[in-house]
């Protein structure tokens, strides 16, 4: 017999390379088919998840008459727990709207809007794009932009707020500053319980505040609740002597100027008197400390004419 009748094909060495390639051809299609199935399942698990926590009049039920008079049903229970949710998110939107109306006020995001009603200019102003745009009144514009920081800070200590009680508590921050309005609550919240805090209650405690109250907004809420409440039980004087009322209402006056000058909304007393002291004790740039002392001179050399 010949050599090639006995030839099984041993010999061919180029075709083992041949049947490996294949092979690991087949393996990473397999190895990309498999990667986009399962893609594909997570996508479709994403949307499902997405879908379901999507907010929506769809996800509330239709009114209907209730089916009885006893015990609600079982279907009456879930029906309710949608509802809940649905006024739940109510005022998570609200802040929400707040927080976004002052992103697009500090960074005057609508500046290169064309307006509504007058497509050759842009709009001036916050309230002017949130009232023509949105159909925002100026005084919610407003009210919005000073309430969401507090009904962050409240949401972020675990207090179950809502809007009717952060409205209650604006005048204050626009008075006293952030800190103070979070303490206003946090001291009804402290007297009655965080589930007995009612929008009625913070007004009654805002009312209460005399109108020469000094805060310093600087002060952690707690401190001053505790300040608040000793006012408002007579333990403690409303307002420090040292420095005197007038003073300090020209501090904040002064206060609006700057704040427009950087278009926002309200600058604290504390926040300008961090920059004064750094100002005074900046011994590279002595104009605030030769100003401070020519001051004191003038008002020592005054206070010798009088003798």
């Amino acid at each position: 017999m010949t050599e090639k009748a006995f030839d099984l094909g041993w010999g061919a060495e180029e075709e083992p390379d041949t049947a490996a390639d294949t092979l690991t051809a087949v393996d990473s299609t397999r190895d990309a088919q498999r990667q986009q199935t399962q893609a594909s399942l997570i996508a479709d698990h994403v949307a499902a998840a997405v879908e379901e926590v999507r907010p929506g009049l769809d996800k509330i039920p239709d009114p209907v008459e209730p089916a009885g008079e006893g015990e609600l049903t079982a279907e009456e229970l879930e029906r309710l727990e949608l509802c809940n949710q649905g006024i739940a998110l109510h005022k998570t939107a609200w802040f929400m709207a707040g927080k976004s109306l002052d992103t697009v006020a500090t960074g005057r995001l609508f500046r290169q809007t064309p307006h509504k009603l007058e497509p050759d200019r842009f709009y001036n102003t916050i309230e002017e794009w949130a009232e023509v745009e949105k159909g925002i009144s100026v005084s919610k514009c407003n009210q919005w932009r000073a309430a969401w920081p507090i009904g962050e800070v409240l949401m972020a200590r675990d207090y179950d707020t809502n809007p009717g009680q952060v409205r209650e508590l604006v005048p204050v921050r626009n008075a006293y500053g952030l800190n103070a309005a979070v303490a206003v609550y946090v001291l009804v919240a402290d007297t009655w319980g965080k589930d007995k805090v009612t929008a009625k209650r913070l007004e009654e405690t805002r009312k209460l505040m005399p109108g020469d109250l000094q805060l310093e907004d600087d002060e952690d809420p707690e401190v001053l609740a505790k300040t608040i409440k000793g006012v408002l039980l007579g333990e403690l004087p409303a307002s420090a002597p040292s420095i005197p009322p007038a003073v300090t209402q020209a501090v904040d006056r002064r206060a609006v100027d700057l704040a427009n000058v950087f278009n926002r909304g309200r600058i604290p007393r504390s926040e300008v008197q961090l920059h004064l002291l750094q100002a005074f004790a900046d011994e590279k740039d002595p104009t605030v400390f030769n100003a401070v002392l020519e001051r004191m001179k003038a008002e020592e050399r005054a206070a010798k004419k009088r003798k």
